[in-house]
Parts: structure tokens; sequence; C-alpha cells
């Protein structure tokens, strides 16, 4: 049995198919199909149900899963440990993150550390939170930008650092709201929502505030993708609640909301109490650089300098 096969059937599980998995590894789908194989010829059993259209795991494959991830955490480990040695020379980093994340730039940190340690190879996972979470229960993640549902992370994560985030209700152009520029949460009881999927960490924060307010939504039509909400709002089906960045880059009307102004946590959280991978360490320093509230708890007050203003 090789690392290498248990990272493949691993990838297959994250990326719920063998295409997506190949692509992922940057092999061809053939290798990685071969790869798997070898690994179930070896242990005597199949891992996957083939028989559909979406891979599924069978028995087997699910009591492999869990020593998979933990054999390629130990793997990952002995491999940083030599990196520290070496001096980040290469290595790796994994970084998650919501879909909605405006708090900072991400592609542009994340190119600024590449001009700063180019032989550090960085993935970075797109994912709703508990996903997210998980994934750094497991090792599979060094760091995550979480917005998290309850005020404490799980037990044996950390926060290195809060932003708070600015929300805001966008209408298509010529909208009423967006003409008067400001509204009331109790005044939009009649409005067409456009929801995001649940676990996002947004629909959470949107759902809350709705609640704590009264306000029953009217939602029309929900979507996946945060491009896809703007472009429905444009077209006139409905209004949505989304960090004002989101709403100021699609040049949409940003109705400011008032009693109570909602504003949501966007936490970058990792293993507690540090992460012991050193291209994980360089990066963490780098994204939370000017971060003032860099306490252990999920939500909090707004972070410093970095924070999106909204």
């Amino acid at each position: 049995m090789e690392i290498r096969q248990l990272r493949h059937f691993v990838a297959v599980v994250n990326e719920g198919s063998f295409t997506a998995a190949a692509r992922a590894e940057l092999i061809v789908q053939s290798a990685l199909s071969t790869s798997v194989r070898n690994l179930e010829r070896e242990l005597g059993a199949e891992l996957f149900d083939r028989a559909g259209r979406r891979v599924v795991l069978t028995e087997a494959g699910r009591a492999l899963l869990p020593q998979a991830r933990q054999l390629l955490a130990g793997a990952a480990a002995a491999k940083e440990a030599v990196a520290q040695v070496s001096g980040l020379g290469a290595g790796r980093v994994a970084i998650g993150t919501i879909q909605t994340l405006t708090c900072l730039d991400l592609a542009a940190e994340l190119a600024a550390f590449h001009r700063e340690l180019p032989g550090i190879q960085v993935s970075v996972r797109e994912a709703p939170v508990a996903e997210l979470i998980e994934g750094l229960r497991a090792g599979e993640l060094d760091l995550a930008f979480l917005a998290p549902d309850a005020r404490q992370l799980p037990d044996g994560l950390a926060s290195f650092g809060i932003w708070r985030e600015d929300l805001v209700l966008v209408t298509a152009p010529g909208h009423p709201l967006a003409i008067a520029g400001r509204t009331l949460i109790k005044d939009l009881a009649d409005e067409p929502f456009i929801d995001f999927r649940a676990g996002t960490g947004l629909e959470t924060a949107v759902r809350r505030l709705a609640a704590h307010c009264g306000l029953e939504r009217r939602i029309t039509c929900d979507v996946t993708q945060i491009g896809l909400l703007v472009e429905l709002v444009r077209a006139g089906i409905g209004v949505a609640i989304v960090p004002r960045r989101i709403g100021e880059q699609a040049g949409l009307p940003c109705v400011t909301i008032r009693q109570p102004e909602p504003g949501r946590a966007i936490v970058l959280a990792g293993r507690a109490p540090r992460p012991r991978n050193p291209a994980a360490e360089a990066l963490l320093g780098r994204l939370t650089a000017g971060v003032t509230d860099a306490a252990p708890a999920a939500a909090g007050p707004p972070a410093g300098p970095r924070a999106a203003a909204g």
C-alpha cells in the first residue's frame, strides 16, 4: 500500500468523482483509476460502488477513509518536519475558504505569498463551513476562512484572526429601495428574496437577522453560486442580503439596512494552538498582518486595519 494510492482514494471521496479527483491531483484519469484499482486489489475489497453516475463508498471504503486520512496527515507531518529543517524551499499549504469571502483579497495575498516562497505549492478549497471545519480537523486543510454558526469553534481548532463584514441589501437598478438608499428589516416583508445555499455562513447570518427582527422572508429562488445570485438580482427576480463589497463589485445598488445594522464575523481558523506546517505558519503571518483581534473565540468585535470597510 502506497501513500500515493491513499491520496488518490481520498481525492475521489473529496471531489466526488474520478474525473474531478484526477484534475485536483494533476494526473490523467486513467492513472488515478489504476492507482485506486491497485489499492483495492491489495486490500482485497472494492472501495467504491461505481454502478451509478456518482461514486459512492462501499462499507470497506467507509472503514478505510478515517485511517487513510490519518496516514496522510502523518505523512504530511513528516514532510513538514523536513521542510522546516530545509528552510521552506519546498512544501505545500492547503487553505479553505467560504465562497463569499470579501474581508481581504485572497488571490492577491496568495500571489504575494508565491512571490516570496515560490517553492511552496498552495492548494485552495472552496466549500461550505461544515466541510471546511471537517477538513481542518482531518488535517486536510492547514487554514480556513469560516463564517461559523456558533460563537465558539469546535474543540481542537483555534481562531488566528477575526474580521467583520458589513451586510447590505442589493436590488435591481431602479428598484424603489435603491432610490431610497436605506431600509428597515421590518419593511422588507413584501419583497421577494433570492437566498444563498445553506451552510455557507452567509445564509446563516441572513436567516438569524431575519428571525431576530421577526421577518418572514418570501424566498422565490435559492442558488449555490454567488455570481448567479448577483445576476438574478440584477434581472429583478428578487433582492438579497450580501457583503457590501460583493454588491459594489457587481455594480448593484447597495441599500443600507438600519435597525439593526447587519454584519457577520469571518474567522481564519486552524488546528490549535498553531500550524505545525511551517509553510502554513508563513502564510498565516501574511494573512493576519495588522489584524488586532486574534482571540480564540469564533466570533467577536471587528478586526484591525486589514478588515474590509464594507
